[in-house]
């Protein structure tokens, strides 16, 4: 059997001492079950918020998450209750909904679309007094897509301003 090196020694090399690996793994780990506990508390999530706006024409309501993470699929629901006549119901969405965020589906789908100053304009149609217009919209955000952004809603008949709805996002990596 060959000799131990000089430069070995059994306390420093075999009994670690004067190490300092096990505190730091274990600050490494608390870290770690933090960050698992804070995604469960949904600090990260995707849990929807209501927002609404209301006016005598017409009320709207916009259910979608105001936290995503990167390459999540989540959903935004608009609901539209007319108390009166809407001959020409469009929504106009701010950039947000589009920078960084890939649309997947729009459902109903609208009569048309189109771009108003940077913002997508949602051509709904005739929406009668009394009915309840429901649009969703499936999205997943783009995992490059990181910060905070506005996602405003504003509710037309025609070019006359109804209500608009203040919505932000924050996109985590």
């Amino acid at each position: 059997m060959a000799d131990t090196p000089d430069f070995l020694t059994l306390k420093h090399n075999r009994d670690q001492a004067g190490k300092r690996e096990v505190p730091i793994r274990r600050v490494i780990m608390v870290l770690v079950a933090l960050f698992s506990v804070a995604g469960l508390l949904n600090v990260f999530g995707q849990r929807p918020d209501t927002s609404k706006a209301a006016v005598p024409a017409a009320s709207i309501k916009l259910y979608a998450p105001t936290r995503v993470r990167g390459g999540l699929y989540y959903e935004a629901r608009f609901t539209i209750d007319a108390r009166q006549d809407l001959k020409k119901a469009m929504l106009v969405l701010d950039p947000g909904w589009l920078e960084g965020i890939t649309i997947n589906t729009i459902e109903p789908s609208p009569i048309g679309e189109a771009s108003h100053d940077g913002k997508l304009v949602l051509e709904l149609g005739h929406i009668p007094a009394g009915a309840t217009y429901l649009l969703f919209i499936q999205a997943q955000v783009n995992p490059t897509n990181i910060g905070h952004r506005s996602q405003d809603v504003a509710l037309y008949d025609g070019g006359t301003f109804l209500a608009d709805v203040n919505h932000a996002i924050t996109v985590y990596p």
